[in-house]
């Protein structure tokens, strides 16, 4: 099964399960989000990611660059609050 059909799958079994409310909710965040244009911004595949240092899970600085040096990098991300 390919990606997108699982997204669509996913998307289907939250429609017909979440509380009308909170499917407003998601409607209008996502909403938000197209209009901020923010896509435009994203990094694709090829680009440069931009040098940062951030504090890892147990409050060390953490360098793109740095880390870099020794070969690639999977970068994640994810909320801070949930």
């Amino acid at each position: 099964m390919s990606l997108t059909q699982k997204i669509k799958e996913k998307k289907a079994e939250f429609q017909s399960s979440a509380p009308e409310e909170v499917q407003g909710v998601m409607t209008r965040s996502i909403k938000q989000l197209q209009d901020s244009e923010m896509m435009d911004k994203v990094l694709t595949k090829g680009d440069k990611a931009p040098d940062f240092t951030l504090e890892d899970t147990r409050g060390n600085h953490v360098n793109l660059y740095n880390i870099l040096s020794s070969g690639p990098v999977v970068l994640g991300f994810y909320r801070g609050r949930w």
